[in-house]
């Protein structure tokens, strides 16, 4: 092999005599022509343009090429891709429930019964004591009929006075303005009537509710009962 060379009439460059391109730009030499230096800042050989096209058209089908792998990959990218807010969801504010309606007018609450200083029982009897024996509160026209007042720390008054009057008629009086003389600091008080015989006839069988007063205070009621038999 000669140490002959072969100028690239495109870069200029040494090549062997043997090559074919030129190791440098790649241009197909040209054996037995002198080199052409381009007088123009581009080449405007005819070689030159070849070459460059070439790779020009490399270029573009890697381009087309590389747009088309991207398109068969369907799945759209997230990254930098805002992510949506999530919408609240509206709750449906639950309607009043109506207050019902009354349909009927309640009854009035009853007052409650105001304490007594005084207790009032019934019997067939007194004791020596004054309290009354054969305690009950039904009488028949063959009954005895006796009360007991008891009041702690004595009546504190004279005399007192006894009303007696129907359960269902408190207002209507039976036995009005009955005084009995008593001693004030007395505690227990009991008297003895005799038969209930006159009391059945006079009134009547029916519920009855006697009421003790010392001046114009109640001190002690409590009901009782008149049957016939």
């Amino acid at each position: 092999m000669t140490d002959e060379t072969v100028d690239c009439f495109n870069c200029g460059r040494e090549n062997p005599e043997w090559a074919q391109v030129c190791r440098s730009c790649g241009v197909t030499l040209r054996h037995g022509e002198a080199r052409v230096a381009p007088t123009d800042r581009f080449p405007t050989d005819q070689a030159s343009l070849i070459s460059i096209g070439a790779v020009l058209g490399t270029i573009v089908l890697a381009v087309i090429v590389g747009l088309f792998v991207s398109g068969l990959n369907t799945t759209e990218p997230t990254v930098g891709q805002p992510t949506p807010t999530p919408v609240p969801s509206i709750e449906e504010t639950p309607e009043p429930t109506p207050e019902p309606i009354p349909t009927d007018t309640p009854a009035p609450t009853p007052e409650p019964t105001p304490e007594r200083r005084g207790t009032l029982a019934f019997g067939t009897g007194v004791d020596g004591d004054r309290n009354v024996t054969g305690a009950t509160d039904t009488f028949t026209p063959s009954s005895n009929f006796a009360y007991s007042l008891n009041v702690p720390g004595g009546v504190g008054g004279t005399p007192i006075r006894n009303e007696i009057s129907r359960t269902s008629e408190p207002a209507a009086v039976i036995v009005p303005g009955d005084e009995i003389p008593v001693d004030p600091a007395a505690v227990t008080i009991g008297f003895n009537l005799g038969s209930a015989a006159g009391f059945v006839r006079d009134w009547g069988p029916g519920e009855y509710v006697w009421r003790i007063y010392v001046g114009e205070e109640l001190v002690a009621e409590a009901p009782f009962r008149l049957t016939e038999g």
